[in-house]
Parts: C-alpha cells; structure tokens; sequence
C-alpha cells in the first residue's frame, strides 16, 4: 500500500492510499485528528468515502452503473427484481434452488398482521403514502420485536430480509387504496411481485383485474433500475441510523424519511409537475417548448430544468435510456397519448443537442422517463418515491447487512463549532 505525505504545521504525516478494485484511489484519514488535531471539512461528504463497499460500482464520468459486478443494462434485461434483490443482499447470482426458496419466503410473509389494517383507518384520506409507508415500515418491528435484538443469527437476519421485502409491497399498496378511498386487496401468492403490486393497487373485488405482462415487464425494470446507487443520502441515512445497533425496520424507515426529499427521491415528481406547468402554459406547440427553453437558460427566471444532470453523472445516465424504451414499449401497447410525453421529447432534443446544455452536461437522468412511465401505468403523482423506495430496498438492506457484518463503528461525524466563544450566564433580569 502506497502512503501520501502531507505537511501539516511543519510536520510531515504519512497517510495510506487506498486503491478499489476498479482503480478509484482514496486516502485514509482515519488517523488525522489523532496525529494532527485536524479534522476535514467537506460540505455533503461530495469528496468523503463514508465506508469501503462491495454492493454497488458507479462511474459517473463513464455513464457505468454495475451490482456486485453486473452491468446495469444486463440486469434490467435478464432478471427479475428479486434476482437482483438477493443478488445485493448476498453477493452473487442465485441458482435456482436459491432462487426458488427466496421467492417462496418473500410470497409466504406477503401478509401483513391484521391489525395494521387499523393503522390504515387512522391515517386522514389525503395523507401522504411516503408517511405512511415510513411509519408503517417501523412499526413492523412491533410485531417482530425479535428484530430488535442486534446480536441476532443469521437466520433471523433471513427472516427479517424477507418480511421486509414481502411486507414492504402490501404496505405501500395498501397505502395507494387508502389515498383513494378503496378497499384494500389482499396479496395474490399465484403471481410474481412485480404483478402482486400491480394487483393489490389496481384491482378491485367488483370486477376482474386483468395483468398487463408489458406493464410488469416496465415495473420490473423499474424497480431494478432503482435498486441501488452507491451511497446515496437516503443509503447513507439506512446506514447511518443502523450503525446505533438501531433494527433494519427502524434504518430502512429512515432511509424511506430520506428518500421523500424533492431532492432525492421526489425528482420524477418534480419532472411530471415541470412538463405539466408548460402544458398548461401553452400546449405542445413548439413556439412553447422554444419560449421555455430560453427560460431554463436564463438563470434570473427561476425556471429549473428538471430530470437533467446528476450529481454524480457527467455523462448520459445509462438508467435513463433503458426506461426511455420501457415508457415508449407502455404507452404504445396501451396506446396512450400523452402530450407530456412529446413535451419531454422536444426538451430531450434540446438538451442533447444545444451547446447551452450540451457544455453543461446536463443530460437527461432517470428520473425524466420514470415519472411519465409511472403515470402511464395509472400510478398517481404521490406514489411516485413509493415506487422508488420499494425499488430501493435491496439497497438499503444489502448496505445495512454489510455494514453489521463487517462490525463498522457507530457514525459520528465532526464538525467546525463557528458559533460564540465562553460567556457567563446573564440573570434574566439584567437581560
């Protein structure tokens, strides 16, 4: 291991360098406040690596995007969700043998305790199905209190994987039937998960609910697409909350907390919204599109261009153009019209073609295609970071796993105190 040198207050100090098995290097600094009494700033940890992980490799100058190995683009084209979900969770491929038995665990925990149901009644009509499915998701460990425990064996970890898994699903549906005001649908043993979710939102015990497969093929996709992402803020936050010995219920609520954000989780919403106030401003009409684009180049009009560029892409966000190709696959077989969806087009060919944007790097994300695929399928606005929670659960739970298993020392970051310096207590009358 090579060392880098750094003189700090006239003193030279050595410090590892670190290479991953794709070449990104880093500098350990574990040691530096020890040594030094310095400690780093770095605002949003955009420089800091928080821990060393196996789970996810992202190059966002090169548009790469691979799980445990696996380029994202083969993923999304060959497996099914709970493929790749044991596949971050555990670290290889299953066989099918343990293929077959993961899926027969999350299908028998697809149920969810009957007094949840009157959770459910609690909540007003119009509460948001990110709050609901935040705490409903911890207050599963009420029922599981076992989980609890943080010396738990790796069989009961298992268990705790798969009822998450399974029970997450129902919950977040039964969310969407409480937002409209339907009964909910119990859970369908007979299909696979992406149409289960499909069914217990969709369907109704009036009539017959027919399964789209080129509907489930696209959410399938989605969710896979959304599985995991390095170390996100909402990846960061499962991790952060677990490294208190806190349950995996207790830190994927968390990271559900975090992901509502409009900054994380919230951005397709925040798509959907941007191409429906130029609609109303004026159509599809490209003397429109043109008026908006000069108002997303004009940084004094307070117009942002949503659903392009990435924090960490500099380059095409390989997940955008597979969804691209699911939505346009949707809408086609369902023949849907969407004039949001020729909105989005004429902003796409602007931004790939315009020097403006072009220089900028401000390519379409995923979150540009995922938010019109969703509403295509009938998925409503709100439900919108559900979806992409469920997709990212795998994530959450494979990062939690990890970091348990490799033993990793509760989080506590630093900071540098800018505020008064000591002063004596005034008596309130002489305030």
């Amino acid at each position: 291991m090579n060392n880098s040198e750094m003189n700090i207050d006239g003193k030279a100090i050595q410090f590892p360098i670190f290479t991953g098995s794709e070449n990104k290097k880093a500098m350990d600094i574990s040691k530096l406040r020890a040594e030094t009494g310095y400690v780093t700033l770095d605002y949003g940890l955009k420089n800091t690596a928080v821990t060393k992980s196996s789970i996810t490799f992202l190059n966002g100058e090169e548009g790469i995007l691979r799980y445990r190995g696996y380029p994202i683009e083969q993923l999304a084209e060959k497996a099914t969700f709970l493929e790749v979900a044991y596949l971050l969770i555990y670290g290889e491929l299953p066989t099918q043998t343990e293929l077959d038995t993961f899926i027969s665990g999350v299908t028998n925990h697809t149920l969810i305790h009957e007094n949840m149901k009157k959770f459910f009644e609690g909540y007003p009509q119009h509460a948001h199905p990110m709050g609901v499915l935040a705490s409903m998701t911890c207050a599963l460990s009420s029922f599981y209190p076992e989980s609890l425990d943080p010396s738990l064996n790796e069989k009961s970890v298992d268990q705790t994987i798969l009822r998450l898994i399974a029970k997450t699903a129902t919950i977040a549906a039964w969310s969407f039937k409480n937002s409209v005001g339907h009964p909910v649908m119990y859970p369908q043993n007979r299909l696979d998960f992406s149409a289960n979710l499909l069914y217990m939102m969709f369907a109704k015990p009036t009539e017959e609910y027919v399964i789209n497969d080129k509907v489930v093929s696209a959410l399938n996709k989605l969710l896979i697409l959304h599985a995991d992402h390095e170390q996100n803020c909402s990846t960061f936050t499962t991790r952060v909350v677990g490294s208190s010995q806190a349950s995996l219920y207790a830190a994927v609520s968390a990271g559900i907390m975090a992901l509502w954000g409009p900054l994380h989780g919230g951005a397709n919403q925040a798509v959907v919204e941007m191409l429906q106030k130029i609609y109303d401003d004026g159509g599809a009409s490209k003397a429109n599109i043109d008026k908006w684009i000069l108002r997303f180049k004009d940084k004094d009009s307070g117009q942002r261009l949503m659903g392009f560029g990435h924090r960490v892409y500099k380059n095409f966000d390989p997940r955008a153009t597979i969804i691209k190709k699911a939505a346009d696959e949707v809408m086609e077989d369902l023949n849907v019209d969407d004039p949001l969806l020729d909105i989005a087009k004429q902003l796409e060919y602007a931004a790939l073609n315009e020097d403006y944007f072009i220089e900028r790097k401000l390519y379409p994300n995923v979150d540009y295609y995922s938010g019109l695929l969703y509403r295509a399928m009938g998925i409503p606005v709100d439900m919108f970071t559900v979806m992409f929670a469920l997709g990212r659960l795998p994530g959450w739970i494979a990062n939690w796993k990890e970091m348990v298993e490799e033993g990793q020392p509760i989080t506590r970051p630093r900071q540098i105190y800018i505020g008064e310096k000591k002063r004596d207590f005034v008596p309130l009358e002489q305030r």
